[in-house]
């Protein structure tokens, strides 16, 4: 009995581990999202939040673009567990990952400067759906815009 949850405990820690230090690539999470939109990013052109299985995303078309992500730059570096992943305000392009609090899983949460003015796109790293984390975060981001 003690070895099985021991080798329970191991498993469980190794998993841990795994999901806490695995390398992202920047090529993969930061994405374009004005040239190499990913399918399921139709545009919308309310300012709604599209929530998926994976993740949300949002088109908003704000009187100034760069402004309304500096301020979102703001909203993401007081966000818990928030960091700048890859991009910055000023190439009109920024990556961040938010990190869940028990096992740190990463989602990643791109927003970027497009011909529809400011797209936003927020998904999971690991499994299949996030439980609505993404919109939620993705919603009270905007709602402090």
């Amino acid at each position: 009995m003690k070895s099985a949850a021991l080798l329970i405990l191991t498993i469980l820690a190794g998993l841990q581990i795994y999901i806490r230090l695995a390398v992202a690539d920047p090529a993969e999470w930061h994405i374009d999202l004005a040239t190499a939109r990913p399918e399921s990013l139709i545009p919308n052109p309310s300012p709604e939040i599209t929530v998926q299985v994976d993740g949300a995303f949002v088109d908003l078309t704000p009187a100034d673009p760069q402004a309304t992500l500096a301020r979102l730059a703001e909203i993401a570096a007081a966000t818990p567990r928030t960091t700048v992943f890859a991009g910055s305000v000023a190439e009109g392009h920024v990556t961040w990952v938010t990190r869940s609090l028990l096992w740190g899983f990463p989602d990643y949460t791109t927003a970027q400067i497009t011909p529809q003015g400011l797209t936003i796109y927020a998904r999971l790293r690991f499994g299949r759906g996030d439980l609505g984390v993404n919109g939620a975060r993705l919603k009270g981001w905007l709602g402090q815009l």
